[in-house]
């Protein structure tokens, strides 16, 4: 899968792609999925597997941190510029 062609965004909202998503919602859906793939990593006791989970409990927390990060700047645009119009970006313009 191609990451990045040109400034169109594949994931989140932006002018080309007004009906994307914010980056705090994607980030709380992949959070979602990863909880529910560790319930069935954690009913696996050998080593490999807890190392897996290990991992990802590590990673579940950097998520959580991007989260707040991205609710907070969410939260600093609607302060500033009022609440998001689709295909009016507030900033980068």
């Amino acid at each position: 899968m191609q990451i990045c062609s040109g400034t169109m965004s594949h994931f989140l909202a932006s002018d080309d792609f007004p009906n994307g998503h914010k980056l705090e919602s994607l980030l709380i859906l992949l959070r979602r999925d990863m909880l529910h793939r560790m319930q069935a990593i954690a009913r696996d006791d050998r080593p490999q597997a807890r190392h897996v989970l290990e991992n990802d409990i590590q990673i579940l927390d950097h998520l959580t941190r991007c989260i707040e990060l991205a609710e907070d700047s969410s939260r600093t645009l609607t302060k500033a510029f009022g609440p998001s119009v689709p295909g009016k970006p507030r900033i980068g313009t």
